[in-house]
């Protein structure tokens, strides 16, 4: 108990690192949860990627934008007129987008069939409105995805849904679309729905924040999954290929899960500070710089596209020959057990691996690096770096630095 130490108002504070008090956390199942030391995936289990907090006072209420900017039409609309934009490609479902389409099981999307046939009120869509005036989805996609599936699956390119797992209607088990009588047909087709369209004009920043509050299914969107809904372009498919390539899966242990959408943020994060070396990073707003960086990324040539998918593979590969099981992971001497991925050490340890030449990522090869960054990790300044607010622009630098440093240190 030396670690804890009573305040003068009489509360015991922990004066332990973070790192430490996750330590403890592992082999601890009546204090601290694993579940709140990690990011939650979509099946509501903890994952192997550590929860992050990349924003410094935290509990500050600001004003990041003047109200008169948000520009929010609600639209009633029906399910046939809904169908009908995704004929003419004037909705965007964004490929897999949130939950990736077929995360809701078929008794999942039937039992919502289910409601509307029973005329019960399902929850509204939320989208932004694009250049040509189609929609991009950002909440709601599954329900849409399900509708689509059972009243005209070509439109979402998926098999037809059959009924099943049904609560009340049991007598529908296994019916399509077509086995409905024609004024159950009329009844789906004509059924009400909320839709609240962001319309364009409205600054992007705005548009970020307003998304980030959606909660309507009772799960937050995930930053990366509201940027992949609303800019569309080429680095939807770069990020989402490298981080399936095998190089990044076998890096990270084949365990960070994709479903909502934390591999392809950890390879947007490379990007960007490829793209942005980390001492011109002035943001202190990381979400901001990630959109950029994605922006970036869709106006790239192809053959500087090619440059930073080869850099992103050989950094995959290199940390994983230096680093071995605990690539990307907090770290102390002798320590056993892995620590979940970091976000913040992928990002920092990937690009300066990539900025070395191949003849010094050999040699590292051929080295001690991870008690040397076990030593690094004694340092409570970088510990914090890649621990609390790691967007602020001193942490990043400082997290950016200290591992080129010990890079350079250990080739000397």
């Amino acid at each position: 108990m030396a670690a804890l130490e009573d305040s003068s108002q009489g509360r015991t504070r922990d004066r332990r690192s973070v790192y430490e008090r996750y330590q403890v956390a592992q082999g601890d199942q009546i204090g601290i949860g694993l579940a709140e030391l990690r990011e939650i995936g979509s099946d509501g289990q903890p994952t192997d990627v550590e929860r992050e907090n990349t924003d410094d006072d935290i509990d500050q209420i600001t004003s990041p934008f003047d109200p008169e900017h948000i520009d929010i039409e609600t639209r009633a609309s029906t399910v046939d007129l809904l169908l009908s934009r995704l004929r003419n490609d004037m909705i965007d479902l964004a490929p897999d987008f949130q939950r990736r389409a077929g995360i809701w099981t078929d008794e999942k999307q039937s039992r919502l069939i289910e409601s509307l046939l029973l005329r019960i009120p399902i929850p509204s869509f939320y989208a932004a409105e694009q250049k040509d005036g189609s929609w991009a989805i950002v909440d709601g996609i599954q329900r849409l995805t399900s509708i689509a599936r059972f009243l005209d699956a070509g439109t979402v390119g998926a098999p037809p849904l059959k009924l099943k797992g049904l609560e009340y209607l049991r007598n529908f088990w296994g019916a399509g679309f077509d086995d409905l009588s024609g004024k159950l047909q009329i009844r789906l087709r004509e059924t009400e729905v909320v839709v609240h369209v962001i319309r364009r004009g409205t600054p992007e920043p705005v548009m970020f924040n307003v998304f980030a509050r959606i909660n309507t299914g009772g799960e937050p969107l995930t930053r990366q999954e509201i940027r992949h809904a609303l800019i569309p372009g080429r680095a939807r498919t770069f990020l989402a290929e490298l981080a399936e390539s095998e190089e990044f899966r076998s890096a990270t242990g084949h365990s960070v899960v994709g479903d909502r959408m934390a591999d392809r943020e950890m390879v947007l994060r490379f990007m960007a500070f490829r793209l942005t070396p980390a001492w011109e990073y002035r943001y202190g707003d990381f979400d901001s710089f990630l959109v950029e960086a994605t922006h970036h990324i869709n106006r790239l040539d192809p053959a500087d596209a090619d440059h930073l998918w080869h850099e992103f593979i050989t950094a995959m590969t290199a940390a994983e020959t230096i680093f071995g099981a605990h690539a990307f992971r907090k770290y102390r001497s002798g320590q056993q057990r892995k620590s979940p991925i970091n976000k913040a050490l992928f990002e920092t340890i990937a690009v300066n691996l990539a900025a070395l030449n191949p003849d010094q990522r050999n040699r590292l090869g051929q080295l001690d690096v991870l008690e040397g960054f076990a030593d690094l990790m004694e340092d409570s300044e970088f510990e914090r770096s890649i621990s609390v607010a790691t967007g602020d622009p001193k942490k990043v630098r400082k997290r950016f630095d200290a591992v080129q440093e010990l890079f350079e240190d250990l080739l000397s």
